[in-house]
């Protein structure tokens, strides 16, 4: 029956969680035929949705509004409606604790919600990214609590995430799909659900434990060769060798090579994240993920190497760190995006602080941040700032919005971390790259 619905787009799909994961998700369905309810805790995103007011850079307004208008999307957080729903899709946080130890509060209590309202044929997805095991071991129990049998009386999959914010490319649509079930019956129905969804191939692994890993792995790769890139740029510029040059001689080779690039630090909320998942489960098998673990240190000494530069070039000009004064630029982690979940952009602001450095902070697309357990604003950037201060940093490669000639022209000194300014073809003996 639920195969039948699937195929006719009469099932109704629930998505938990209308973030940058869950609120794509619910429009891609929506926009495939699906009739689509979303779930939140917080009230101010369900209003937002429900007034077709769009606060995810990744999904189309008009889009959004257009879905909401037909009724082919609404968002609630009344839990109850997830009766109604044929098919559920887990997009909740999944955070570290401050021991860098998985916190799954979120998938539990979720999993709880839907428990509670578990019918036959009805079809449950994780895609908060964990480590391999959860959607066996941790949602599934929860779930056959229930007396209800997986595979029996309903279904339970993994199909881990792969959003990238900013990606002009690659959206939720057009991303393949990695898809494991706890069982063939699982497997199959959804695979059918995110067939009828996307314009992507979907590939089916053997079970919820291989699409896990997949997700780690993919994250896993990214962590390890950055902070390869960033460990040679720290001795890079201890024998003055320009690492960006390097870089670039190194991208030449057509096979056997694949170019990374130093920065200060790592951000967003799957880098600096997922690996550590695997770090945490690896234990359990009395086995420690060693080069993870150096690639996670190395990564997170990087804000305070900036900050170390950014002494060193201060005090060549005859300056100290303490009471001068920094213009940073960019507090996203990422260039064009508004998301400043886990930038180290973050860190290099405290530690700037810590060493009793006067900050100000400047990005076109954050206009307020929660950072130290308040709300601090970012200011307009202009020349005056420019001239305000002993050293400009920047922390954030903004392509769109960030004035970079003006920057130059009226800065005193200019840190470039994201050697951003290459791109634009200004160089100046005021600048200096990581």
């Amino acid at each position: 029956m639920l195969k039948e619905k699937i195929l006719n787009r009469s099932a109704l799909v629930g998505v938990i969680g209308l973030g940058y994961v869950g609120l794509p998700l619910a429009v891609e369905k929506a926009k495939a035929g699906f009739k689509v309810v979303g779930f939140d805790i917080q009230r101010r995103r369900v209003d937002m949705v429900n007034q077709g007011q769009n606060y995810i850079g990744d999904v189309v307004s008009e889009d959004l509004q257009r879905l909401v208008r037909e009724g082919k999307l609404f968002a609630t957080n009344d839990f109850e409606r997830l009766k109604e729903c044929d098919v559920v899709a887990i997009c909740v946080p999944t955070p570290l604790d401050k021991f860098k130890q998985p916190d799954l509060t979120y998938i539990v209590n979720t999993s709880k919600d839907i428990a509670q309202r578990l019918h036959k044929e009805m079809l449950v997805v994780l895609e908060s990214t964990t480590y391999p095991g959860t959607t066996e071991e941790v949602v599934k129990p929860i779930l056959e609590s229930t007396g209800l049998k997986c595979e029996e009386d309903f279904y339970l999959a993994f199909s881990p995430e792969r959003v990238d914010p900013g990606n002009l490319i690659y959206k939720t649509k057009n991303t393949p799909k990695v898809v494991g079930g706890v069982g063939e019956k699982s497997a199959e129905v959804a695979k059918l659900l995110y067939e009828s969804v996307l314009e992507a191939p979907v590939f089916l692994v053997s079970s919820p434990k291989e699409a896990e890993m997949s997700k780690i792995l993919e994250n896993t790769f990214r962590i390890v060769n950055i902070a390869l890139i960033n460990e040679m740029a720290i001795l890079a510029e201890k024998m003055k060798i320009n690492i960006w040059e390097v870089i670039e001689a190194a991208s030449t080779k057509p096979f056997g090579f694949m170019p990374f690039y130093p920065g200060p630090g790592v951000g967003g909320h799957c880098i600096p994240i997922d690996p550590f998942y695997l770090t945490y489960k690896a234990r359990e098998y009395d086995y420690h993920t060693r080069l993870i673990e150096l690639a996670g240190e190395i990564n997170d000494y990087m804000p305070e190497y900036v900050v170390h530069r950014a002494m060193q070039l201060l005090n060549e000009r005859k300056k100290c760190m303490n009471g001068s004064k920094v213009l940073l630029v960019g507090i996203a982690y990422k260039g064009d995006i508004d998301d400043v979940r886990e930038s180290p952009a973050l860190k290099v602001l405290e530690n700037l602080e810590r060493n009793l450095a006067d900050v100000i902070v400047v990005d076109p697309y954050v206009e307020k941040f929660n950072y130290r357990g308040r709300e601090r604003k970012t200011e307009k950037l202009s020349k005056e700032l420019c001239n305000w201060a002993d050293i400009t940093i920047i922390t954030t490669a903004h392509k769109n919005r960030v004035d970079y000639n003006m920057i130059v022209e009226n800065s005193q000194l200019v840190f470039d971390t994201k050697n951003v300014l290459k791109s634009f073809g200004i160089k100046n003996e005021k600048v200096a790259v990581l």
